[in-house]
This record gives C-alpha cells, structure tokens and sequence, in this order.
C-alpha cells in the first residue's frame, strides 16, 4: 500500500450525478476550486438512462450520459477538478473534513454530499440488461415513451401504486405484480388503484425473467412469471417493466455522524442543505426520497454549492 498523502481543498463533493455536478459549477465558479470525487458510477443514475426528455434546455431530448458529460465539461470550464476515488472512510469530527482511501487522504474546508441514491432492482441478468430499453425504476421520466402499450409494475407499497396509477396516463394497461396477496400501500392510494379500469393486479406472483432485446427497436416484450401458492410458470407479454420496490440512499458512510431518517436519507436544515455538521451540506438524492428527478437534484445542488461558499465567506 502506498504512504497515505493528504491533499487539501477550499471544497469537496461527493457524487457526480446531477446534483453533483452543478453544485460543482457554481463552487467553481466562485473561484472554490472543487474536487469533485465521482463515485463508483460517475455521472450517476442518468448514466444508464436512455432518452431525458424532461431536462429543461433539451426540446429534442438528449441521451443521459450525453447530459451528464455535457454537465461536467461545463463544471470543468470553470476549475472543477474530478478523480476517480473509492472512498473508505469520512471523518467529519474534525476541521478540516477528512476524506480517505486505500493510498491518500483529501481534507476540505467545506464538503458537499451528492452521493444519491440507488433503486432497489429484482436481481436479474435479464432486467439489468434491459434497464433504459423497458425496464425502468422512474414513471415519472420514462412513463411517456409507454403511450398505448402495456406495462407492469412490481412492488406493493405507495412507489408501486403512484407509478401505477401515474402509467395508467399513457398506457393502454397497467398490471401490478406483487409477491404477497395484500398491499402494504396507504388506504387512499388502494382505493385510487383498484377504482382505476386501466389497473390489474397479479398476487403472489414474481417476476423471474424479462424477456427482450436492449435495442431502441425492440427492448422488453415480456417477463417470465411464478406464482409463490403453485409454483406454475408462465408467460407474460407487456412492453414495459416498472420496478417500484424502494430506493437505498448512499450514506453508509456517513451513519453515526450525521443524522438520518428511518431509511438512511440524510436530513438537512429546513430550507437548506445545512447538515448538522457546520460546513457539512447534503443535496440531490441522497436528501430527497420524493421528487428523485434530474432536475430538482440540480436545483438542490446549486443551493449547496452557494450555502458552501456562504460558510467558506463566514470563516474568513
């Protein structure tokens, strides 16, 4: 192993996805020089996304990884440095904040965390595969390109049933698979569901397969099916899949230092992205487990950027 250097900057940021990197834009642009350290998907969870639609600026559209290479070379522009670095450890008890890896250690004066959030998936070969070409953890981006086809969506929580009853505006079916033979969603949202005509629901059904080729052409045409009470196989024909089973936001790290809800989101000052830890700011995904798009990642990112600058102003 090599001797551990330490490298010191005005800031840091955690994550390079949307929210990451505007927030590096507006530190740069400050004059902060920030280190953005990228994470082990650089770009984040756009990089496996296909058609973005719904980022203002783009009428056409734009591939996600075009959008986020586009984002970091504007970042870059302006003095945003970026390395790829497997973070070990996060000590926040002392000033400078110390960040760790196998060979080095980096300190920072301020740190933004960006690092966001995963979905949960089924853990298939086949739906990893297809993620971006019908498969898909977000209706609320990708719901439109499903108009007059049909989907399904698994899950049985209130992620499940929003995704179900927002898909029910493009497509032409919508059909829920759950495990179990009851919902765990709010009252509200069953109601919502079962009084819509476009929404079918599968029980104690699984998903063992996706069935597809990832081409803009083809992509999903159907999941392979088992029901948990019988065991029987079948097949099932749909042009989308929605995996609505929960997300997990990347902050083990950070357990034990800075407060949490009962999921691992961070939590932040009340309209702020202030953490408990002055210095310390948290943005994007890793705070926001309601909205959980490109755009209001970015939103919350510039917002971190500037609380950042305005700590960095306060202790001089």
């Amino acid at each position: 192993m090599a001797e551990n250097v330490s490298l010191h900057h005005k800031v840091i940021i955690l994550g390079s996805g949307p929210a990451g990197l505007t927030a590096a834009l507006y530190a740069a642009r400050a004059n902060l020089a920030p280190l953005v350290i990228e994470g082990m998907r650089p770009g984040g969870q756009l990089t496996i996304t296909t058609d973005v639609e719904n980022f203002p600026g783009f009428p056409e559209g734009i591939m996600g990884p075009e959008l986020m290479e586009r984002m970091k070379q504007q970042a870059e522009r302006f003095g945003a440095r970026f390395e790829f670095i497997a973070v070990s450890k996060v000590n926040l008890e002392q000033q400078p904040f110390v960040i760790t890896d196998d060979s080095e250690s980096h300190t920072a004066d301020a740190l933004i965390i960006a690092t966001g959030a995963e979905s949960k998936w089924l853990g298939l070969e086949s739906e990893q595969k297809l993620i971006g070409y019908g498969v898909s953890s977000c209706a609320t981006c990708d719901g439109f390109f499903f108009q007059d086809k049909e989907v399904v969506v698994v899950g049985g929580g209130d992620a499940a049933l929003e995704e179900a009853n927002f898909l029910s505006r493009f497509a032409t079916k919508v059909t829920l698979i759950h495990r179990r033979d009851q919902l765990r969603a709010s009252k509200i949202l069953q109601d919502r569901a079962r009084k819509n005509e476009k929404i079918h629901f599968l029980w104690d059904t699984v998903i063992e397969e996706v069935y597809g080729e990832p081409t803009a052409d083809k992509g999903v045409t159907g999941v392979r099916l088992r029901n948990l009470k019988t065991s029987e196989v079948s097949d099932f024909p749909c042009d989308g899949v929605f995996v609505a089973i929960g997300h997990v936001p990347n902050t083990v790290v950070f357990h034990g230092q800075l407060d949490t809800d009962e999921s691992g989101y961070l939590l932040t000052v009340s309209g702020s992205t202030k953490t408990k830890i002055p210095g310390v700011f948290a943005c994007g995904d890793a705070v926001d487990k309601v909205y959980r798009q490109a755009i209001t990642a970015a939103g919350t990112g510039c917002m971190a950027a500037i609380d950042a600058e305005k700590f960095l102003e306060s202790q001089k």
